[in-house]
């Protein structure tokens, strides 16, 4: 079925896996999409679906966070904070989710193909795989 991962992946919202894709939700009136997922439109206020959003997107702008951010919510590992990019990827859906990007900050291109996964907080977008 159309938006489903494919065979083998985490099921959608599953966060256990690398695999796990987002969840956001499409108004069944404007057909606006969103993410993170809402009962409502932003858009016109209507009801809003869950839908499956697609795993490959384009980065639109990036930057790098140089300083830990505010605790809570964010917990500083044992060894402590590494500078690492932030970015927000547009996917094909017209949404942009922001996402930490794993790719090292002398690669990163706006334009640059990106597949998000979901997670434990924050999406990741890293390089897409090719064949």
């Amino acid at each position: 079925m159309a938006g489903d991962p494919p065979a083998g992946d985490a099921p959608a919202g599953d966060p256990r896996g690398p695999a796990a894709r987002l969840q956001g939700s499409r108004c069944s009136g404007c057909s606006v999409t969103v993410y993170p997922a809402d009962d409502a439109c932003p858009r016109c206020g209507g009801p809003a679906d869950p839908a499956t959003l697609s795993a490959q997107g384009t980065l639109w702008t990036w930057t790098v966070q140089r300083y830990a951010p505010k605790s809570p919510p964010y917990r500083a590992p044992a060894d402590g904070f590494t500078p690492f990019a932030l970015g927000y990827v547009e996917l094909p859906e017209g949404v942009r989710v922001a996402a930490v990007l794993d790719v090292e900050f002398s690669e990163v291109r706006i334009g640059m193909p990106l597949t998000l996964t979901a997670g434990d907080g924050v999406p990741r977008a890293h390089r897409e795989e090719r064949p």
